[in-house]
């Protein structure tokens, strides 16, 4: 889409940026898919014990149906990841430095902390310990998984540079090849009294990331060396409403598993909210104060900003079935991180849009 071009980042030329119709209203689409779940679990119990049942190996926890739309999820967004982007890598340190500061150092320990905080105590007298362990992991399991593909998004809404952007991305993927496991097995085991099988943890590691990301990686180099970058450029978005099914259907699946554990206790959503929320603002807020303080420039603060603030939250969903089971409590609180995350980034964005005077301009 062409645009006025400006030297000026905080120039009001541009025109208004909008999400598409199934950015725009994913929470409502996932409210939806949160009820119409809820409603066939309770309607066709027998149904969806069926599609419970369906796993790669008895006692794997690893959901046949759930693993295929995870994977129609998470390739299209590993197709993003430019490997040779890394040669950027030093251009700018200091935003690069704080954003995996705070992806890394902050914000996984933050979660546990308020997770722990809320429902072992602020939330305790309504939730039982099994249930706060669970809604426990599942908040660690979120705030470990950096974002990946909505953050380009974000980007976008704030006019961040797209390929600074994109150095950040990719960074973050390759250090969740190495973090993500240990950090969620250490906070998991500290915060809760629930044990993370690591071989599991390690197998969900290799099945949603290594796999998806050296597919993501090869087909996009093929794609590339065929038809040429420009073409590759246009083809990606088209896999954007196949990426939003495959997750809606999730989605529904995971809310029919948990149909009786929501009817019965439907404020629970609102408990694990509150905790992500907080943590959500506070991240966000910490890393744009700090981008202000070393004089980065806005293009790069804001989507450091938002890339700080927001999950992965596929691979999260995706982590706490495999670990726990669909119908976990910790599988919940991943999908409640769904819900939430549209809402809040977009208010992020916008005080992001509304304070770029705060930072230097950048010259060119």
């Amino acid at each position: 889409m062409a645009r006025a071009m400006s030297s000026d980042p905080s120039s009001s030329v541009s025109p208004e940026k909008r999400l598409n119709i199934f950015e725009r209203y994913l929470t409502v689409w996932v409210g939806l898919c949160m009820v119409a779940g809820v409603l066939a679990g309770r309607a066709f119990p027998s149904v969806v014990s069926a599609f419970r049942s369906w796993e790669f190996g008895e006692g794997s926890h690893i959901n046949l149906p759930i693993a295929v739309l995870i994977w129609l999820m998470i390739i299209p967004m590993m197709m993003k990841v430019d490997l040779a982007a890394l040669r950027n890598v030093g251009r700018r340190p200091q935003g690069l430095f704080v954003t995996l500061a705070i992806n890394w150092l902050v914000k996984p320990f933050s979660m546990a902390f308020f997770a722990w905080l809320f429902f072992r105590y602020v939330f305790g007298a309504w939730v039982t310990l099994a249930e706060a362990d669970q809604y426990i992991a599942g908040c660690i399991i979120l705030a470990a998984a950096p974002c990946t593909a909505m953050v380009f998004v974000w980007s976008y809404l704030t006019d961040g540079d797209p390929a600074y952007t994109l150095v950040q991305v990719t960074v973050n993927d390759l250090l969740m090849l190495l973090l993500f496991a240990p950090i969620i097995g250490f906070l998991v085991n500290g915060a809760s009294s629930l044990t993370v099988p690591f071989d599991v943890l390690l197998y969900s590691v290799a099945a949603f990331i290594v796999i998806p990301l050296a597919a993501g990686i090869l087909v996009r180099a093929w794609l590339i060396a065929r038809y040429g970058v420009g073409w590759f450029l246009d083809f990606l978005p088209r896999f954007a409403p196949v990426t939003i099914a495959a997750l809606l259907l999730t989605l529904a699946l995971i809310f029919a598993f948990q149909a009786d554990n929501i009817a019965a206790k439907p404020w629970h959503v609102a408990f694990i909210a509150i905790p992500i929320l907080l943590q959500v603002y506070m991240n966000a807020s910490l890393a744009y104060g700090l981008m202000r303080w070393l004089r980065v420039p806005y293009v790069v603060a804001a989507p450091g900003a938002l890339i700080g603030a927001s999950n992965f939250f596929e691979l999260a969903v995706a982590t706490a079935i495999a670990l726990f089971g669909p119908e976990s409590g910790a599988a919940l609180a991943t999908v409640v991180g769904v819900l939430v995350e549209v809402p809040v980034m977009l208010s992020v964005c916008h005080i992001c849009n509304r304070t770029r005077h705060w930072f230097p301009k950048e010259a060119g």
